[in-house]
């Protein structure tokens, strides 16, 4: 789909459902980015993942520059929600399940659902994610959907890993707007915060493989923080089982 956005000079924008040959270098962009330990702990995402490309590859939007490298993308899949507050899913998570048991039961979507962007370290700064933003808005509005929901990843929660989602989400600066960049821009760009979501993505292993990915020691059970999570890592000795909950905000952006 061509979107009516202007990429930086020389780059350019190309759907995943127009060169499946990308998928693998997008994967290895995504994964530049995420703490070791959401990467390789079992999870919906790494359970699913493979769908967007079976499925939903027309979702899936990358920018790539004057040499063929992958600089930004962004990563959505469609479903149907009522545009009620109540019925928006949990989290991240049953955002995902959602979408997929949707299509596998051919319910026709009417909303999209935002899954990542990603932006190469070393192109940060330059706007690129208010551009996946905006393409992901334009791609929803050009196939009907009349919203755009996004379970938002706070950039500066794993700064404040003891500070609650909801009050995370409701700091502001002296201009009124939001704290957190991520945040910001998408309300910048249209989207309204409508709730938190405390434990919008789970993880849960034994106590041995958060130790050997965190590079931490947990004598005992209680609550820990680790290096990229923005909520505490709750270990349980006597389970032999730890279990972090990623706390997100929902975004909703109204396209009609």
């Amino acid at each position: 789909m061509k979107l009516d956005l202007a990429p930086p000079a020389g780059h350019r924008f190309v759907w995943l459902a127009e060169d499946l040959s990308l998928d693998d270098a997008l994967g290895d962009h995504n994964g530049a980015v995420w703490p070791d330990f959401m990467l390789r702990i079992p999870c919906t995402a790494g359970r699913l993942w493979h769908r967007l490309s079976e499925d939903f590859a027309a979702y899936q939007a990358m920018l790539l520059d004057p040499s063929g490298r992958i600089v930004a993308a962004h990563n959505s899949a469609p479903l149907r929600w009522d545009g009620t507050v109540e019925n928006l899913p949990d989290g991240w998570d049953d955002q995902f399940e959602q979408t997929v048991e949707q299509h596998d039961r051919g319910v026709t979507p009417n909303t999209l659902g935002a899954l990542q962007i990603v932006v190469a370290p070393d192109r940060q700064g330059e706007g690129l994610a208010g551009l996946m933003v905006e393409a992901m808005r334009a791609n929803a509005r050009a196939r009907g959907f009349r919203s755009l929901i996004a379970c938002v990843r706070p950039t500066l929660k794993e700064r404040y890993p003891t500070i609650a989602i909801e009050r995370y989400a409701r700091w502001t600066r002296a201009d009124g707007l939001p704290f957190d960049p991520w945040i910001r821009l998408h309300a910048r760009l249209g989207g309204r915060i409508v709730r938190p979501s405390p434990r919008s993505m789970t993880y849960r292993a034994s106590v041995a493989v958060w130790e050997s990915l965190t590079g931490m020691a947990f004598p005992e059970s209680g609550s820990y923080v680790v290096a990229g999570a923005a909520a505490l890592v709750e270990i349980d000795r006597e389970r032999d089982e730890g279990v972090y909950c990623d706390p997100n905000v929902w975004m909703v952006h109204d396209l009609e």
